[in-house]
């Protein structure tokens, strides 16, 4: 792959891997909506990931650490309960959308708005290169187009088509997150959206899809009951002492290390190795300083436990 190309490789449309309208290996779901793709380009093998259940997950580009985070974990417990993850590729809520269904070694497709051998932004040559050998990535547009702002409303009509639901995690008040929702609605399609701070502009979108009908998406749950999908997990790894202690802080909100050590009562030391125990075992995750439980409320009841001893040891029986 050339550097300075941005291209995977050299073949040209006659020769690229692709899917025509009307074969029988062209997914279903595509077909069906008002405007199907002629030509269906794939950079990959896994093809069949195309017959789904696909969810697609989509939002701003410059998404919040709340909304990377919601992002990831939406791509990785989807894909753990066996749903193929689509989205676009882009920065922000799409990239972490793709990463997190990578991380639980399940299965995403890429949809691009430009040539099936671009891997646009080029930032994200790497995950293209993860998503090509272990996911899809497809595009309408034969190989060495360039991207342009007006293919992007394109292909978000074959990011909704492809998929039985479509999540919007953050999006501003012109959002192309929303042209996708609009896709889905006028194909029949279930919509979702996490809700947001009133005071927040990436909240405008997706505040504004939950007043016109959208529903609110509270957990992964809501698209798998959509699906018709029964989600069974092993339980949660289990932790002990200060780890238990600060996981219990962490499922009331996020919190830095200085504030997990006020409310705990921990040394610093003390709060920086049970995040490392709580991040390893897969039920804490950081960024920028900011740590979150990566796990619901419900499913930690030793946790629970742990952060109850420590009210009523205050005596006022109150949090």
């Amino acid at each position: 792959m050339s550097r300075h190309s941005g291209r995977a490789s050299e073949p040209g449309a006659d020769t690229w891997p692709s899917l025509r309208l009307g074969t029988p290996e062209y997914p279903s779901l595509l077909a069906a909506i008002h405007d199907p793709p002629r030509r269906l380009y794939v950079r990959g093998d896994h093809t069949e990931l195309l017959g789904g259940p696909c969810v697609a997950v989509v939002g701003a580009r410059s998404c919040s650490r709340y909304g990377a985070h919601v992002a990831r974990s939406l791509g990785r417990e989807l894909a753990a309960a066996g749903v193929v993850v689509v989205s676009g590729l882009a920065r922000g809520v799409d990239g972490e959308t793709h990463r997190g269904a990578l991380e639980a070694t399940g299965a995403t497709i890429a949809v691009l708005g430009c040539g099936v051998d671009r891997d646009y932004p080029r930032a994200h040559q790497e995950l293209a290169r993860r998503i090509t050998a272990e996911g899809l990535i497809v595009s309408e547009y034969e190989p060495g187009v360039e991207p342009a702002p007006w293919r992007f409303p394109a292909r978000n009509r074959i990011v909704a088509g492809l998929s039985l639901v479509t999540v919007v995690v953050e999006a501003r008040d012109r959002s192309g997150a929303l042209i996708t929702a609009d896709f889905a609605v006028e194909e029949g399609r279930d919509v979702f959206a996490v809700p947001g701070e009133i005071t927040s502009s990436l909240s405008v979108g997706t505040n504004a899809l939950i007043r016109q009908g959208a529903a609110p998406l509270l957990s992964v749950d809501d698209v798998l009951f959509a699906l018709g999908i029964d989600r069974r997990e092993a339980p949660p790894p289990s932790v002990q002492g200060p780890a238990a202690a600060l996981l219990a802080e962490l499922q009331v909100g996020a919190a830095d290390v200085d504030s997990l050590a006020r409310r705990t009562g921990l040394a610093a030391p003390e709060v920086a190795a049970a995040l490392v125990e709580l991040e390893l075992a897969g039920l804490a995750t950081g960024a920028d300083g900011i740590f979150r439980a990566a796990v619901q409320a419900e499913a930690v009841g030793e946790q629970e436990a742990a952060r109850d001893s420590r009210i009523m040891s205050r005596g006022d029986g109150s949090a």
